[in-house]
């Protein structure tokens, strides 16, 4: 499906005006109407369409891209909303959404059969979070249903963080992009089953274990190590995602970022260098040198993970260097996403 036009509407992160409540709404009838509408959370730009609505949810995937066998995330806008989704609330679960809900935690319930079948490829589990952010909040209130939103960027692409970025990614492929500014947190919400007698942790993103195992105790961790034959059991698990157009490289040591680059030039490569602001003067033969965040705070690292790999490609670089980061707190998370960004090379 092609839009001659793909309507934009601009409001305001924090203004409860008339004007932006008004144009929320106008998005949110979209959504109704069977759409696919795009907007902001706290983590990244999400594809929103209605949950219940099996027609609405195949246009999700036909405007990524996405294979159909990977699930989504439904977002609600109140706790009253799960009734509709969810079969059972374990007790788990009310615990960790009293604590972390609105946030960036998705939880695995298992589902109602009023969700649309696209939303669970299949499984008889489905993923819900409540997003902390003032315009999701008010677009969800106002489109009155469950909405079911992966990230808003053609897929294996890295997430969007701006409306920019959703624009250049799918422009003419979807109805609208609701612009609330850039968003906060930088990448897509941590997964976590409550489904299973001891909850299984399927993707790290800002609530960490630490966090999570502080409230409920005891948390395990999939690997995450799919097979293309299986079937993932939640968004983010299966396939390369959030990559760049050149080849990404995860390397361990500093120095040896260094002869690569060196040698990568000989080749003939247009060479990049993902960074941080405390190593951005050390790669000075490179042709692209992204400093991300600052490496004594990886809060700031995650938020500027996605911009910083796209700036990649509006540089043209065939071949990229990214230093890595603790696997620990947050910085799991932040090495999830460059793995799956390098394609699941072993870091060099």
């Amino acid at each position: 499906m092609s839009y001659e036009q793909t309507k934009y509407w601009s409001v305001d992160n924090f203004s409860g005006s008339e004007e932006n409540l008004q144009l929320i709404k106008e998005a949110a009838l979209w959504i109704t109407k069977g759409e696919v509408v795009a907007f902001p959370t706290e983590t990244v730009y999400g594809l929103g369409a209605n949950a219940l609505d099996e027609r609405a949810v195949k246009r999700i995937f036909e405007a990524k891209g996405r294979p159909s066998d990977n699930p989504l995330i439904v977002h609600i806008a109140d706790i009253d909303q799960l009734s509709e989704l969810v079969s059972e609330i374990p007790e788990i679960a009310q615990l960790l959404m009293k604590q972390f809900w609105p946030g960036p935690l998705t939880l695995i319930f298992k589902k109602k059969e009023a969700v649309a079948p696209s939303v669970t490829a299949g499984l008889d589990t489905v993923a819900v979070r409540m997003p902390d952010h003032p315009v999701a909040r008010e677009l969800l209130r106002a489109a009155g249903v469950p909405v079911a939103a992966p990230s808003a960027n053609l897929s294996g692409k890295p997430s969007p963080t701006t409306a920019g970025h959703v624009f250049h990614d799918l422009k003419g492929r979807i109805k609208g992009i609701v612009d609330g500014g850039k968003t906060g947190v930088g990448l897509e919400s941590t997964v976590l089953d409550c489904s299973k007698d001891v909850p299984v942790l399927y993707r790290p993103g800002g609530v960490t274990k630490e966090e999570l195992e502080a409230v409920v105790g005891k948390v395990n961790v999939d690997p995450s190590l799919l097979s293309d034959d299986q079937t993932p059991l939640s968004p983010g698990m299966k396939y390369t995602h959030y990559s760049p157009a050149g080849t990404l490289y995860l390397v361990q040591e500093k120095e040896r970022i260094l002869e690569l680059v060196a040698q990568a030039k000989v080749d003939g490569k247009r060479v990049g260098v993902l960074t941080t602001e405390e190593g951005a003067c050390r790669y000075k033969e490179a042709d692209v040198v992204v400093p991300c965040g600052s490496r004594t705070d990886l809060a700031s690292v995650a938020t500027a993970l996605y911009e910083s790999l796209r700036k990649f490609d509006e540089y043209g670089a065939e071949v990229i260097f990214s230093e890595v980061f603790p696997y620990e707190g947050l910085g799991i998370a932040i090495m999830n996403r460059l793995e799956k960004a390098a394609g699941g090379q072993t870091p060099l």
